[in-house]
């Protein structure tokens, strides 16, 4: 392994400081899950890594906003979020979503921060929070901006973020009706997902009025799939609705083949993944009241 500078700062800013925007060998280190696999595999060979653990516990924390949003510090980690009891009651899909990532010691360690910064295409936050209608608040040297979760990702481990700047919170709102993630492995469940599907079925006065639906691990980012989304608002949560908006799904939606399925064979679990997942947040909205 290439020698390497560790640098532990005690402050967000002190953080910033040691980052470059000019140098891609300069990486910041939330829970290092993602990082240390890279550079044990050869294909990240740092100059300088910096370290968020002693940035402050702020940064840790998972709270309700006075307006009812939840707020997550960039390096809460992801078991704590999932077990967090305003989560499991106000934000089912999310907790629901965080239990089938990777395996219980990596969500001990692994920071939401970290796991979005990383834009793995077969990660399962992206989409997720994505259809939660999330907000991404991304610090740098110049302040602080705004980032929809839905535009966070530009590509195969790629974002907007630049090098010089950190994810610092994450607001999502309440959820609006019942949700399902739907995750498709060729082996294990916390295995990575040859496709990933994410649903929130927005209700309005008790009644079905839209759909949000993104699709992931399929795609090089996650997508948003409007041609089913706008089949199932025209024609509601019928049987045959679910398979139209199936059959929009795969139309519009461009899948990308690797070494979890081919193309077609992604094609085919969308085609079957979406009117199960719709079905599931359903089931989810049921037994949630």
């Amino acid at each position: 392994m290439t020698p390497f500078e560790f640098l532990l700062p005690y402050s967000l800013e002190e953080a910033l400081s040691l980052l470059d925007a000019e140098d891609p060998d300069i990486r910041p280190v939330g829970g290092g899950t993602a990082v240390m696999l890279m550079m044990k595999a050869g294909v990240l060979r740092p100059t300088r890594l910096v370290s968020l653990q002693k940035i402050g516990e702020q940064h840790s924390a998972v709270t309700v906003g006075g307006d009812g949003e939840l707020i997550l510090g960039g390096m809460a980690r992801l078991a704590d979020i999932e077990r967090h009891p305003a989560v499991r009651e106000k934000w089912p899909l999310l907790s629901q979503a965080l239990r089938g990532v990777a395996n219980p010691r990596v969500r001990a360690v692994a920071t939401i921060g970290g796991n979005l910064s990383h834009a793995d295409p077969h990660m399962d936050m992206p989409p997720v929070l994505a259809a939660l209608e999330a907000r991404i608040i991304v610090t740098g040297p110049k302040g602080s901006r705004t980032v929809i979760a839905e535009d966070l990702c530009t590509g195969y481990y790629e974002t907007v973020i630049r090098r010089d700047e950190l994810i610092t919170e994450i607001h999502i709102p309440p959820q609006s009706g019942p949700g399902a993630y739907l995750k498709m492995t060729t082996r294990a469940v916390h295995d990575w997902p040859a496709l990933g599907l994410a649903v929130v079925l927005k209700m309005v006065g008790g009644q079905f009025d839209q759909a949000s639906i993104f699709v992931g691990a399929a795609t090089d980012r996650p997508t948003r799939l409007r041609h089913a989304q706008a089949a199932l608002k025209q024609n509601g949560l019928e049987e045959s609705a679910k398979r139209a908006a199936a059959e929009a799904a795969v139309a519009e939606a461009q899948l990308m083949g690797d070494g979890h399925g081919s193309a077609a064979y992604k094609s085919q679990l969308l085609k079957v993944a979406l009117p199960r997942a719709i079905e599931t947040a359903l089931r989810n909205g049921r037994s949630h009241t």
